[in-house]
């Protein structure tokens, strides 16, 4: 991936390039400025992928661009599983399941994991291939060949238009079989008398399961802009049609992991914060008012406040979400001010004049028109004082100014259109509503205010007689709360509350799918055996069609909770099953929370220490220290250090200066190397696996020799 990075690393708006590299694949992700637009960054690395597609080594498919998705767009886990074989339960996720809801509007990307990709398998076997004297290359070049069509054109006659077309293409096991690799003696050697035809798995480098049961997970992503709300509804639609469709015993999993989910609680919980507003603030008015009129011209500030703050942000592109729909809740209560303010003034002097002598009456829209105007600077002002509180969010960067920009922005528009609403409307409203009010025409005020005026006045006397002991409590006050301010908490944003979480395992690189899918599944065990456990889908290693370079040895489990749980409890009681462990690492988050670190950093945790270096025995030394030094920082949970060991490889080294000697060339070599692990596989097969390293030597070093000998006699 070296030559890829390097190339989109100086492209035009780039600020970020990351990699991840293991057996098989590489990743690479280039992380442009905010504001980008993602068909012109696409354009972009195309382009730069176009200079480098020639300095990739022989044999490295050509680098590909992953659909326009983002691993937040990640909305929903399905999980697949059945009485079926594992071959039969991946054929339907990959034929059935992952096309139809490909076919979804709104959804970019489908990928699954688990069960056994079916495939047909061609294994030659050395002694076969050796005594009807063909080479590997030949059973290569006849499997290679063994599924065509070709196009002969069309052929004219009498009128009739005819399309000529050679079907080659195989449609069971014996058409491979049949497939002629050479001809000796006259007689056709077969695929299938030197090479072993059949449907098998092919290699896994990940597994899956479902409530810790076998099963396929197929994660979908969305396209930038879908609405996850909607295309939910659309997919559960959708598999509610598959599930009648599938095989008796093959059962789609819809329940597990949703984005909806927590998307539907936080507007519902800002619903309810709206309505609790509304309501606290018609009794407030009520009380001090003490009259409806006036109480319902300034309630009417709020619903048209909000409608005026809608259609502004419709106007500049900004979507209703829980941030544009928070910053509506958090300005609830402000909303009402400047119409307070003036219903109040206008109020209070309609009853003045009400109760003066009939000949210095003056006109009630001149009383009105003169109220207003006598505190209209004064809620200005204030509207304009609370909206630079809100102005710094704007100048936010990063992921925090993306987030909260939305909800400033609705805070301040809201407020701006009560301010406009309350010079406008609500002298309007006043001038319908009021003058013919029975409080208008009362001279007492409601009791609520003559209770508090009379108790105010007493307060307001002992402390303007006592001015020294109110100003140096005043003091001690600011000095108590600046000596508070460390002890507070120092989080930009409060943890969120998901409904599900996000569990991380990793074992020591070089573990075997079957020993980490033991451990993945003995992790789920104790998920599941917790009260506050609803379900589990576990994904190991990395799928097919996977943009992460995950190792077998690691895994992620998506737990959804059941409702009305202590989390802290429930974090506390995982963590300390998961201690028992041995061998691993377990870091317990949430959905969000762990693909916002992921984008950010390329980790699964919050904060991320990260050691560059050009010797990795050494980096791995220092991580250690940094470790033991973090350990000791309260408040610090699920420290790890990333894992890293010498996987074992079995080497063979090209002698060259023996090659020149014999006359042989390096090719050949490979070809011997080739066979020899055929043969060495023939072996373990027939004698199963081996119970030491000296037999394991003696089985590969039997398969170099066979295979030298073979190729001396045939070359």
């Amino acid at each position: 991936s070296f030559p890829i990075e390097t190339a989109v690393n100086g492209a035009t708006g780039v600020r970020r390039v990351r990699s991840s590299t293991a057996q098989g694949i590489s990743v690479v992700w280039v992380e442009f400025d905010w504001g980008m637009e993602i068909f012109r960054a696409r354009q972009i690395v195309s382009e730069k992928l176009q200079t480098v597609a020639s300095a990739l080594p022989k044999g490295v498919s050509a680098p590909l661009l992953a659909p326009v998705s983002s691993v937040m767009g990640e909305i929903m886990m399905i999980g697949l599983s059945g009485t079926q074989s594992p071959q039969d339960i991946r054929t339907v996720a990959d034929w059935t399941l992952r096309r139809r809801l490909l076919a979804v509007p709104g959804v970019a990307q489908v990928v699954p994991i688990g069960g056994e990709v079916r495939q047909y398998q061609v294994l030659p076997e050395p002694a076969r291939m050796m005594s009807a004297g063909v080479t590997l290359n030949d059973v290569l070049r006849a499997a290679e060949g063994s599924n065509e069509n070709a196009s002969g054109g069309v052929y004219m006659a009498q009128g009739q238009e005819y399309v000529i077309r050679g079907i080659g293409r195989v449609e069971s096991v014996d058409d491979i079989a049949k497939t002629v690799v050479a001809v000796k003696g006259g007689v056709p050697v077969l695929l299938g008398q030197v090479a072993d035809v059949r449907i098998g798995a092919a290699p896994r480098y990940g597994d899956a399961s479902v409530n810790a049961k076998p099963a396929v997970v197929l994660a979908v992503q969305k396209q930038p802009g879908a609405n996850t709300l909607e295309l939910t509804r659309r997919i559960e639609t959708e598999l509610e049609d598959i599930q009648r469709s599938l095989p008796k015993g093959m059962k789609v999993h819809s329940d597990l992991f949703r984005q909806a989910d927590f998307i539907a609680v936080a507007i519902e919980n800002v619903i309810a914060a709206l309505m609790d507003g509304a309501v606290f603030v018609v009794i407030v008015l009520f009380l001090f008012l003490w009259n409806l009129r006036a109480t319902a011209i300034s309630i009417v500030a709020i619903p048209l406040s909000l409608v005026v703050a809608i259609f502004a942000m419709k106007l500049l592109g900004i979507t209703i979400n829980t941030m544009t729909l928070g910053g509506m809740a958090i300005a609830i209560g402000a909303l009402v001010d400047d119409a307070i303010i003036d219903v109040e003034n206008v109020f209070r002097r309609l009853k003045e004049n009400h109760h003066i002598s009939p000949e210095a009456r003056r006109p009630v829209l001149t009383v009105i028109l003169e109220a207003s105007k006598e505190i209209r600077s004064s809620i200005v002002n204030a509207t304009l004082i609370i909206i630079v509180v809100f102005v710094p969010l704007f100048f936010l960067g990063g992921v925090e100014g993306r987030l909260l920009r939305p909800l400033g922005f609705a805070y301040v528009v809201s407020i701006l259109a009560s301010l406009f609403v309350a010079v406008t409307v609500t002298p309007v409203l006043c001038s319908y509503l009021l003058p013919n009010a029975k409080a208008v025409q009362e001279e007492s005020e409601s009791r609520v205010v003559t209770w508090l005026k009379a108790r105010y006045s007493r307060i307001l006397e002992s402390v303007l007689a006592r001015p020294k002991r109110v100003l140096w409590g005043a003091v001690a006050a600011f000095g108590v709360t600046l000596a508070a301010l460390p002890l507070l908490g120092s989080a930009f944003l409060p943890e969120f509350n998901e409904g599900a979480l996000t569990v991380s395992v990793v074992t020591v690189p070089g573990t075997s799918l079957d020993e980490a899918n033991s451990i993945g599944l003995r992790v789920e065990k104790i998920l599941l055996a917790n009260q506050s456990v609803a379900n589990t889908d576990r994904r190991q290693g990395r799928a097919e069609l996977d943009e992460h370079a995950q190792g077998v040895n690691a895994a992620e489990i998506d737990v959804t909770l059941k409702d009305e749980i202590d989390k802290e409890k429930l974090f506390e009681d995982l963590r300390r099953e998961f201690s028992v462990l041995p061998g691993t690492n377990v870091t317990i988050g949430q959905p969000i929370g762990h693909r916002i670190d992921h984008m950010l950093s390329g980790t699964r945790a919050n904060i991320a220490v990260k050691i560059f270096g050009s010797d990795l025995y050494r980096l791995r030394l220092v991580g250690a220290q940094v470790r033991d030094v973090m350990q000791g920082v309260e408040g610090v949970a699920d420290l790890q250090l990333e894992q890293q060991m010498d996987v074992p490889q079995l080497r063979v080294r090209a002698d060259r200066s023996a090659l020149a000697q014999y006359g042989t060339h390096f090719t050949r070599l490979a070809l011997v190397f080739l066979t020899a692990c055929l043969v060495f596989r023939t072996i373990a097969v027939g004698h199963g696996p081996f119970s030491n390293m000296y037999e394991f030597s003696v089985a590969f070093g039997w398969g170099m020799i066979l295979a030298y000998v073979y190729f001396e006699h045939r070359y």
